[in-house]
Formats: C-alpha cells, sequence, structure tokens
C-alpha cells in the first residue's frame, strides 16, 4: 500500500523564493499547499508546474498576519490531509522602508516589525499544535542576511532580527514534541520583488562581494530550504543557515587580509 505524500505548507508561494520552494519540495515528493495572498493566477501557475512535473499541490488563500484566515487555512489542510509534516514561513507581509531613521515614521517602522512577527506567528500557532498531535514536523522561517547587517532598512533589520530570535524560542519549545524549527537566511535574491532595489550597479557590487561571483537566485535558496526542510537535516534544530554565495567567507577573508597589511612591524 502506497504512503500518502508528506504535506507542506509554503507561505507566499506564488512568486520568488516561495514559489521556488513549492516547486523544489513538489519535486522532493511533497504534496505541497502553495498559499498566497492576492494573485490566485500566480499560485495556479505554480500549482501547474509541479503537477506538471509530476507532483502534487493545491493553492490555498489566506493573508497570513489575518488570525482568522490564518486558522481557516489549518483547519482545511487537517481536515484533507490529517497532517503537516513541513512549515515553510516565508510571505513577505510588508515592503521594507528605505527611509533613515530620522524621516521613518513610528507606525511605518511598526508596521514592518509587526507584520513580520504576525506573519510567522499565527502560522507557527496554528501548525505546531497539528506536529504537536502528530510528534513530528519540520518549520523552516526565511528571514534575511539584513538582520546581521548595519547601514540598510533599520525597520527590515530590526524585523529580520526578531524573527531569528523568534525562531530559536520556537525551537526550544517545539523540541519536546519531536518538532526541529530552523531558519535559513539569505542574501539579496534576484526575483520581481527586489528588481526596484538590485540595479545594475548594485548587481554589480552583489557579485564583486560574492565569492560565487554572482547574484543569488530565488532556486539557490529554496535548495537550501528543502535540505532543512528534509530529513537528511538529522536533528539540528535552532539554527541560522546563512545563504549569502559567501559574502561572509569572503568578507571575513578580506578583514584578515586588512589586518595583516596594517599590523605594525
Amino acid at each position: 500500500m502506497n504512503q500518502p505524500a508528506p504535506v507542506a505548507v509554503v507561505s507566499g508561494a506564488s512568486r520568488g523564493v516561495g514559489a521556488a520552494t513549492a516547486r523544489e519540495l513538489g519535486r522532493r515528493g511533497y504534496h505541497v499547499i502553495v498559499n498566497y495572498h492576492r494573485n490566485a493566477e500566480a499560485a495556479a501557475g505554480v500549482v501547474k508546474a509541479i503537477e506538471t512535473a509530476g507532483g502534487s499541490a493545491a493553492a490555498i488563500q489566506a493573508d497570513v498576519c489575518d488570525e482568522q484566515q490564518v486558522a481557516a487555512l489549518a483547519e482545511r489542510v487537517r481536515t484533507a490531509h490529517g497532517r503537516v509534516d513541513v512549515l515553510v514561513c516565508n510571505a513577505n507581509t510588508a515592503q521594507p522602508p528605505l527611509e533613515p531613521l530620522l524621516s521613518l515614521p513610528w507606525e511605518v517602522f511598526a508596521e514592518k516589525v509587526n507584520n513580520e512577527l504576525s506573519g510567522v506567528y499565527f502560522l507557527t500557532q496554528r501548525v505546531l499544535a497539528i506536529m504537536r498531535e502528530q510528534r513530528s514536523g519540520r518549520i523552516v522561517y526565511v528571514s534575511s542576511t539584513a538582520a546581521d547587517d548595519a547601514g540598510g532598512s533599520t525597520a527590515h533589520s530590526t524585523a529580520k532580527a526578531a524573527l531569528n530570535t523568534f525562531s530559536r524560542q520556537v525551537a526550544a519549545e517545539a523540541a519536546q514534541y519531536g518538532v526541529t524549527v530552523n531558519t535559513v537566511s539569505p542574501g539579496a535574491v534576484d526575483t520581481d520583488a527586489t528588481a526596484e532595489v538590485i540595479t545594475d550597479g548594485v548587481r554589480q557590487y552583489l557579485r564583486e562581494h560574492s565569492a560565487l561571483g554572482r547574484v543569488l537566485t530565488p532556486e539557490d535558496v529554496a535548495r537550501t530550504i528543502a535540505l532543512v526542510a528534509g530529513d537528511g537535516f538529522g536533528a539540528a534544530t535552532g539554527q541560522i543557515i546563512r545563504v549569502d554565495g559567501g559574502r561572509d567567507v569572503l568578507e571575513q577573508k578580506l578583514g584578515g587580509v586588512r589586518g595583516v597589511m596594517t599590523k605594525p612591524a
């Protein structure tokens, strides 16, 4: 008798990293719940791509910042499948404001931080309850290396740093239920959502500051997410995995060279 496919819920899966992750998980044998907020046509396209490649998927609309909509999504998945094996929290809940602090209104700053956390809080709470019953599961948060950077968007960096801390707290609580919780933290990724920010000049800078010599693609991040979501990642939990094309390594290398060059004789 064939075992049913494991079930993966991916939030914000109609485009970018979320869509690439949904396709990658579908390719690896998961039944993928393609969550989307507004773009039903794009979500349907992701489902079609997964099915064309031989996988299975379904699109479910829900604003992950809305507690009632998330509750309805979780109950719909539970009713249809009886379980959730993987939750990938990826949805972009608010565009990062780029204003410097001195001109950044509190309301805009607070909205970014609040939406970042509510977008994972409601999903985690509902899906972790399902995973607790089945005594297994994997949760993967999609953060950003902006959490560790200075000089960018204050609101965006603060929101991602808060997400990283949230993920580690969830990991500590979820371990007793057999659930692992990890965070994938990408650098700048070339998507339609970042098209206005990643100009030709920025793209050249990113190439020069990458050990791989190129800008990250959604598929780069998706493959890492799928690895972390799979059994092959073992018992690792509470980890934050950078996917930055080796930028961190390159900067440490250059810093070491500068240190040697400036060291007194």
